[in-house]
């Protein structure tokens, strides 16, 4: 269940360029119950400013049951954002959460095939880990700019095979992380994507060439500007063949075929 706290940073390290994977306590026995794909708001101001006025949200990396902890990768693109990551350990965080849906791993589904750009590196990450403790088999696929924007193997779960495409091919293949998508099809129960919807466009063209039967799924977690995570201000509507739905509250986790491109 949401609820409003306060979390103190505990650790910041550098990661894909100009980004930060934070570590953050969370109200103990919290950790236990987040699930992969799940975000939280947090207040990107200091004490006593009402600029930005609104939380800004991030999706959760990985958390710590033991340790009643979690990680949150934030890239400094706007003023909220810029703001989190000039903060220092020891500092605390207004934080609401965790709020959303999750994705959903299918009972007979073996294998799944991860497709992240930039950020959304994040909640795949968590996703890969979860899936390796069913003992299923995974590929992740991550595509940036230049390498330096790639998420370091090292940041991967071990058993997970990590391949990587970039804009420059400065590392892996050159070109689209979509690229690589059509290589895994025949093999890939499930995909689950997050970056920005140019990608899940391009991702849906490919599939769409090339699977058979509607098969693979395909689930996705949109990015859209959420004010205020409940639902009540409408800001991060998605359209989908069931009509206009809020993304913090029925989202952000979306079915591919659901989703009026």
């Amino acid at each position: 269940m949401a609820r409003e706290f306060d979390g103190e940073i505990l650790a910041c390290e550098p990661v894909m360029g100009d980004s930060t994977l934070m570590t953050v306590t969370l109200p103990r026995g919290m950790a236990g119950g987040m699930v992969a794909g799940q975000f939280v708001q947090i207040l990107t101001r200091m004490d006593g400013s009402h600029d930005p006025l609104l939380r800004r949200p991030y999706s959760v990396y990985g958390v710590d049951p033991d340790t009643d902890t979690m990680r949150l990768l934030v890239r400094p693109y706007g003023r909220g954002s810029a703001w989190l990551a000039e903060r220092q350990v020891g500092q605390t965080l207004d934080i609401l959460g965790p709020l959303g849906n999750a994705f959903q791993i299918s009972p007979r589904a073996r294998n799944l095939l991860m497709v992240a750009g930039g950020v959304g590196a994040a909640p795949l990450v968590m996703l890969s880990e979860q899936a390796l403790a069913r003992g299923l088999s995974v590929t992740y696929l991550m595509g940036g700019m230049r390498a330096e924007a790639l998420l370091a193997p090292a940041l991967v779960p071990a058993a997970v095979e990590y391949v990587v495409a970039t804009d420059d091919g400065s590392r892996g293949h050159r070109g689209f992380v979509t690229d690589l998508v059509p290589d895994y099809l025949s093999w890939a129960d499930q995909i689950f994507a997050c970056g920005p919807e140019a990608m899940f466009l391009s991702l849906r063209g490919v599939v769409m060439r090339h699977r058979v039967g509607g098969k693979p799924t395909v689930q996705v977690s949109v990015e859209r500007g959420m004010a205020c995570g409940l639902g009540a201000c409408l800001g991060c509507v998605v359209e989908t063949k069931r009509g206009m739905r809020t993304s913090c509250v029925d989202g952000p986790i979306y079915d591919m075929d659901e989703v009026v491109w």
